[in-house]
């Protein structure tokens, strides 16, 4: 057994590279690896002898790898059997197989400008790919599927040896054109990948001793790049996978003598990855789904590894490792799934994501009865192959619990999560407000963008893109989000492609948010936020968002300006405009149904769509001032809708009153049940004998007591009141309150 490591990470802003034995600018002959393994390692071959045969060496690492490696490449027959049985993959690995073979000679160019086998130019975004490596896994999986083609194993090594002769030349394309091959995110994924191959091809015919070494010669020659090119903190997830590939590399090759430093050093950008990069509230700085699992996996074959090893990882990179999945329980939809959020990519236009995999892995690593109840009897396709046969056997049997998560907030990240339960045909909303101040290229124009599910669907989505799609700009930006909007502006402003031209692009600027309230009770959740992003052009903006009794939402957007516009919001969905410019409704094939209802009049309502989605926006035209007041109700049944044929309005089991206002324009709104009401742009009202006069519109909630009334703040600033008894003489009584807070007025027996 290896000797215990013990790392304690040194959280370091920059340091100097320790010179290297193993250069990397070429790849070593095999007959030269001898020479770069530690003292150690040459007592236990040589003793007093100089020379180590390729035979020994490579008999040597097939011994490590079959007790280091994530499992026992010996069972690798055994292995395919089961993962044939268990997935349905064929088609689709073979599939890519070809689709690499076809496209690319074995020995392919790595520098542009370059033509497929076809004849047809390789563009940028085909290279990196390319440089990824990951259609190559497709091809050795195929090799299983056909029974051992040896002619899949000596396309692997000619293209390999291909790379390596670009590089001898200085024929591969560089960092500076933006497609570099050694890029660090390339050059992590390509040794993830060649990782995974040398692993199945290990005990074939066609992989002989020298073939074995120089794969490891050449991830050698990769690792000595990565230490290289990485001796200061770079914010990304870029780096985060080239120092996992690293600290890979580090620890399956720890008998050559450059391998302490480049586990030292890749331990040491991770922890700062993840210090920096893994917010207070345990999401993802980039504040994606898609990047948030990518992150997992990136720490994850570090934190195999490193125990198949006996590496010792400090708490903190555990800690953090655990929080990464518990995070995904806490913004789940009831069905299991998560909502989409700004560069999520792996399904495009897809409404939600399937996070199943990645909490089935969660489960196996610290086996949570609440990330069983994700859980599912196989782990993905991919993970798979990085799993111990001890490990898998675990989901035999999974431990579930129905998570107790309620209504919550990631303060840090800037999601707000109204959530009524977890029942399947339970509600919840979730609210964007973030932008992450060192890297928002990942964000998209969404601030204070909302997405829901209701009875069993994602009624209000949001879509997932793809960076190589053209109208990736307008999947990105704010018409295509449930925001509100003045005049023809976008919330992103400025967008420019990358440089290498690979299709992602990022906004040159996006409008600061600012939450200025989440609170949440057993009857009532609250957001209040703004964002600048209308200020130039002289409007002031924010948003209000309740969820009564877990049952339907009011969305309140207000505009301010000395000067007129256009305002409008924007609803993602499919609707019908029969009762229109008021009355928005999209249904679904399980009889359930969206009603979006607008309690302030507006102007029109018009329908837009791309890529088979589709979205409405309601307006007002030239106003100064205005405040959209929006009921957001869920039906499951046609039963349950807004019944758009009574000649009183009822929102569920709430009646809405009007009542006319001095103010031009606008009206008090009033939702009634009970003991409770909500007001909107109220100015005055009068409740159980107690009159009430705000100084300017404002929004509250009032609930009546046997012998009090409870007053409670909804508006977006502080406001004042006055009351009295309108039975009295007495003078009336001013009050201020606070956003969010309330206060209780005894009345007289």
């Amino acid at each position: 057994m290896k000797n215990i490591i013990f790392f304690t990470a040194l959280i370091l802003v920059n340091f100097k590279s320790l010179a290297q034995h193993i250069p990397n600018n070429r790849v070593l002959d095999i007959t030269e690896l001898s020479e770069y393994l530690n003292e150690d390692t040459k007592q236990r071959f040589q003793g007093d002898s100089k020379v180590i045969s390729s035979e020994t060496l490579a008999a040597y690492f097939r011994e490590q790898f079959s007790n280091g490696f994530f499992y026992n490449w010996e069972n690798n027959d055994a292995r395919f059997e089961e993962y044939a049985a268990l997935y349905e993959e064929k088609d689709a690995h073979i599939t890519r197989a070809l689709d690499h073979q076809n496209k690319y000679k074995a020995n392919t160019v790595w520098q542009l400008p370059f033509n497929y086998k076809n004849g047809e130019a390789v563009d940028v975004y085909a290279l990196r790919h390319l440089a990824r490596q990951h259609k190559m896994v497709d091809v050795a999986m195929q090799y299983y599927y056909t029974g051992k083609d040896t002619l899949k194993v000596n396309y692997f090594k000619e293209q390999l040896k291909s790379l390596n002769a670009a590089l001898t030349n200085n024929k591969v394309e560089t960092i500076e054109s933006g497609n570099g091959i050694y890029e660090v995110f390339r050059s992590g994924y390509r040794i993830l990948n060649w990782l995974q191959i040398h692993n199945l091809y290990l005990g074939s015919e066609a992989y002989s001793d020298e073939d074995q070494l120089l794969t490891i010669a050449t991830l050698l020659q990769h690792a000595s790049d990565l230490y290289e090119t990485n001796d200061a903190f770079q914010a990304g997830n870029h780096q985060t996978r080239g120092m996992s590939a690293l600290a890979m590399l580090s620890i399956l090759f720890n008998d050559f003598k450059d391998a302490d430093a480049w586990r030292e050093r890749a331990l040491d950008l991770l922890e700062q990855h993840l210090n920096k990069e893994i917010n207070k509230d345990g999401f993802q700085f980039e504040r994606s789904v898609h990047y948030h699992m990518s992150d997992i996996e990136n720490y994850f074959y570090v934190y195999q590894l490193a125990q198949n090893n006996n590496v010792k990882l400090s708490a903190n990179f555990e800690n953090k490792l655990r929080n990464l999945f518990s995070t995904l329980v806490k913004i789940a939809y009831p069905d299991k799934s998560a909502p989409v959020f700004s560069d999520d990519t792996d399904t495009p236009w897809a409404e939600s994501n399937d996070i199943s995999g990645t909490l089935t892995l969660g489960y196996l690593l610290f086996e949570d009865p609440e990330m069983g109840y994700f859980a599912k009897s196989n782990v993905s396709s991919k993970i798979y192959w990085f799993l111990k046969k001890e490990q898998l056997d675990k989901l035999k049997t999974i431990k579930s619990t129905k998570p107790s998560f309620g209504s919550l907030q990631l303060p840090e990240t800037g999601y707000y999560v109204m959530r009524g339960g977890w029942d399947k045909n339970d509600a919840m909303l979730v609210i964007s407000a973030g932008l992450d101040a060192e890297k928002p290229d990942h964000q998209h124009g969404d601030m204070l963008g909302l997405q829901i599910f209701a009875n069993e669907k994602v009624i209000l989505p949001n879509y997932q893109v793809r960076y190589s799609l053209e109208d990736l700009e307008l999947f990105k930006n704010s018409q295509v989000k449930n925001v509100a909007l003045v005049d023809t502006l976008l919330q992103g402003v400025d967008y420019k492609s990358n440089k290498g031209g690979s299709g992602f692009g990022k906004f040159g600027s996006l409008p600061q948010p600012e939450t200025l309230l989440f609170d949440s009770t057993d009857s009532l959740d609250v957001y209040i936020g703004k964002h600048l992003g209308f200020e130039e052009n002289g409007v002031e903006y924010s948003r209000q968002v309740l969820f009564i009794d877990t049952d339907f939402w009011i969305v309140k957007d207000n505009f301010s300006s000395a000067n007129t516009h256009n305002y409008k919001q924007v609803w993602q969905g499919h609707y019908t405009l029969e009762e229109a410019p008021q009355l928005l409704r999209s249904s679904f094939d399980n009889g359930s149904g969206l009603d979006i209802y607008q309690l302030q009049e507006v102007d029109t309502v018009s329908l837009s769509g791309k890529r088979g989605k589709e979205w409405a926006m309601p307006k007002v035209s030239d106003r100064t001032n205005f405040s959209f007041v929006t009921a957001v109700v869920p039906f499951k049944t046609y039963l349950d809708r807004i019944d758009e044929t009574s000649s009183k309005l009822n929102i569920k089991d709430w009646s809405v009153v009007y009542t006319p206002t001095e103010k031009a324009g606008i009206k008090t709104i009033q939702l009634n049940r009970g003991n409770k009401s909500y007001f909107f742009n109220v100015i005055n009202t009068t409740v159980s004998n107690l009159e009430f006069n705000f100084n300017e519109p404002a929004d509250v909630l009032i609930e009546k007591g046997l012998r009090d009334i409870t007053i409670r703040s909804l508006s977006t600033k502080e406001i004042s009141f006055t009351y009295q008894d309108s039975d009295s003489n007495k003078t009336a009584v001013t009050k201020t309150l606070k956003m969010g807070a309330s206060i209780k007025i005894e009345m007289k027996k």
